[in-house]
């Protein structure tokens, strides 16, 4: 069972933080190939979402999400983004709790704007269960065939 909190970016503590960056590279850049500039300057700015196991006795950072005021990545919309589990803690559904955590804290901060997400494109129809819809075509980001999509405010 996990042990969710909610941080801001100055509540982080070093060694969360080192957590949430080592988890991200171990998925994004390693496990997916894919080289990108991951402290990208919007980690000051959002909200963080993590959840801790245990395994062997010892915490271990689970999953990880962070959520993105409106304006600070799209124009007028707010965000959700870096989506992660560890390699360890999936097929278990914590990817749809991570997504739902932080879909319900966006509508209960910012109910009257749109959320969008740069999602990867294989994970379409699992945003579309979440109410997403696609917006233009598919794209390249840093290697990952990639999709805009867009929760309408009015829509939930």
């Amino acid at each position: 069972m996990p042990r969710w909190m909610w941080k801001s970016f100055p509540e982080l503590t070093l060694d969360e933080l080192y957590a949430l960056l080592a988890l991200r590279q171990e998925v994004f850049v390693v496990e997916q190939r894919s080289i990108y500039q991951d402290v990208d300057g919007l980690d000051a700015e959002s909200l963080h979402l993590l959840a801790y196991e245990d395994a062997d006795g010892a915490p271990y950072l689970a999953g990880y999400l962070r959520i993105l005021p409106p304006g600070l990545k799209f124009p007028g919309a707010s965000s959700l983004g870096r989506v992660v589990t560890s390699p360890r803690a999936r097929r278990r559904g914590l990817g749809r709790e991570l997504v739902e955590r932080g879909l319900a804290r966006l509508d209960a901060h910012f109910p009257a704007a749109d959320i969008r997400i740069s999602a990867q494109h294989y994970l379409q129809r699992f945003y579309e269960d979440f109410g997403f819809h696609a917006e233009g075509d598919v794209y390249d980001e840093d290697g990952i065939p990639h999709i805009e999509m867009v929760r309408q405010a009015a829509r939930r």
